[in-house]
């Protein structure tokens, strides 16, 4: 979006977007809506494929089809005779399925010894017509633009109300910490909370700003002014310091003193910085709850938080698909959701990580509803988890939403030297090892894979707010817990050379969504969020 035409052309389309959706009342019954939506799931489904992929010869989707034998009308009697999840498993082992390599061009598709075309809008949804739209972070390759419609945000208004109700949030004060535009979300879930009748106080956005990204600011407040003029009380955005979360801790910590209940929405890792500064300040945040998205909530991370009193609860999103899931008040371990399967089909395919004997559950995604950005079938991001029965009683079983997914994480991988090591591996090192040793907290260390002149290249980023006496100690820390890993022998004698491994005491580098990324995981789908 470099052209003064393009960023035109954003600026309006976000313009027109926004206008229609304030227009647009929130759903008067979202329980009825989700429930009529569920018990239609089959239909909707072939509805999709039917209207994109099946009228769509040079559809990717279409010629995987083909190559399996299966025109509209077996998927039709398959769905019915066995129900959309078995369906899509047997559609998996016949060879219709989409890798996330393939999805983000890094890969051919290639299937009965077939090399299928595409291009790069091959799986937008056609059915999808203007909306607001939204950039993922690119932490695994090129940025992908995603768009949604009027009627995909009322849809996902009906979650937030779900979430408003399970969580009581119309009792707290409503602080977000996410950037500004390009990424969207930050703008659009101020809209929304505030459309359903939560206080909205404040904006905190972490991304400092540069000359060439000074539109982007501009056209935030024009449309938060705007949302404002329409009625709604909205925040602007309030500029962080450079790597300093204290002003979001201080400003919890003051509303908890006026005994005001506090909510924060936020990615993950700047959601543990703010409970750090809490704790390295001494401020009382115990009580606030904590919402939080864009990445695995890692035990680590949820140690963080906990630590300084504050409930955190994760939700799971990815752009390219939409909400995927949100946790409830009874999932208070590890990184679970309920997965919204009126909007997506999930199931898992056993299989080894990328390069690596590791075995992990995959999980595939499949989009169901006639506004989803993308029409997906068996869609991997390379992230895994365990499909399970919810055992709970909450707003989000009540409303049907009766399977969870548990043990999230993203087994995207670091390479480098032909050496591959699954991500979650090094996050251990990174959010528990590494603070125990050197002191800090999981956000404070980084590291990142990138080209070199002759050789790939891997960068360790320490905060500098931590008094590290010696980067080369913590290094050698480092080396040493890769040695413990699969591959981490041979990756700790490849990467010794001071040329090939860094250590630099550096902010972690945030990115245009506004989350210090732990890990630059290739192929990675946790990081996207809209």
């Amino acid at each position: 979006m470099s052209s003064l035409s393009s960023r035109a052309r954003y600026l309006s389309r976000m313009i027109s977007g926004q206008i229609r959706l304030l227009r647009s009342p929130p759903h008067p019954d979202p329980d009825g809506l989700i429930r009529r939506q569920m018990a239609n799931r089959e239909q909707h489904f072939l509805e999709l494929v039917r209207r994109t992929v099946f009228a769509d010869p040079a559809n990717p989707y279409h010629q995987m089809l083909r190559l399996a034998g299966c025109g509209y009308q077996d998927l039709a009697e398959a769905v019915q005779r066995n129900g959309v999840e078995a369906t899509l498993g047997s559609l998996h082992r016949q060879g219709v399925y989409l890798a996330h390599d393939e999805f983000k061009g890094r890969k051919a598709i290639v299937r009965s010894n077939r090399e299928i075309p595409w291009h790069e809008a091959s799986f937008r949804n056609p059915l999808v017509k203007g909306g607001m739209e939204g950039f993922t972070g690119g932490s695994s390759g090129a940025p992908t633009r995603t768009r949604r419609s009027v009627p995909a945000r009322l849809h996902g208004e009906a979650y937030h109300a779900l979430a408003m109700r399970e969580f009581g949030l119309a009792a707290r004060r409503y602080v977000q910490l996410k950037p500004i535009l390009p990424a969207s979300d930050g703008l659009l879930n101020v809209i929304s909370f505030a459309r359903l009748g939560c206080c909205v106080e404040r904006w905190f956005t972490p991304v400092v700003r540069s000359l060439d990204s000074a539109h982007y600011g501009l056209a935030t407040h024009g449309l938060v002014a705007l949302a404002r003029l329409w009625g709604l009380r909205i925040p602007f955005p309030v500029d962080l310091p450079a790597n300093d979360f204290s002003p979001v801790a201080f400003w919890i910590a003051q509303r908890q003193r006026e005994g005001i209940a506090c909510i924060l929405n936020s990615y993950a890792s700047p959601a543990v910085r703010v409970a750090a500064a809490a704790a390295e300040k001494g401020l009382d945040i115990s009580g606030a709850l904590f919402l939080v998205g864009g990445e695995t909530l890692t035990d680590a991370k949820r140690r963080t938080i906990e630590s300084v009193g504050a409930a955190v609860f994760p939700r799971y999103a990815v752009s390219e698909i939409g909400s995927i899931g949100h946790a409830c008040r009874q999932l208070t371990s590890g990184d679970c959701v309920h997965l919204f399967s009126d909007a997506v089909a999930v199931i898992s395919h056993r299989r080894p990580a990328p390069l690596s004997d590791t075995l992990v559950d995959s999980l595939l995604f499949t989009t169901l509803l006639p506004y989803a950005p993308h029409v997906l079938i068996n869609a991997e991001m390379d992230d895994s988890g365990v499909l399970a029965t919810a055992s709970c009683d909450c707003t989000f079983a009540r409303a049907g939403f009766t399977q969870v997914v548990r043990e999230i994480s993203s087994f995207g991988k670091l390479t480098g030297h032909g050496v591959t090591l699954v991500g979650s591996d090094v996050v251990r090192i990174l959010e528990d090892v590494l603070p125990r040793r050197f002191g800090g907290c999981p956000a404070d260390y980084q590291l990142a894979e990138h080209d070199g002149h002759h050789q790939a290249r891997v960068t360790l980023r320490v905060s500098r707010r931590l008094a590290v006496s010696s980067l080369a100690e913590v290094r050698d820390c480092f080396l040493r817990e890769l040695r413990s890993m699969h591959g981490g022998q041979i990756a700790s004698r490849l990467w010794r050379d001071a040329d090939v491994v860094a250590v630099v005491q550096q902010d972690p580098v945030a990115t245009a969504r506004g989350k210090m990324l732990p890990l630059r995981l290739l192929g990675s789908g946790r990081p996207h969020e809209s």
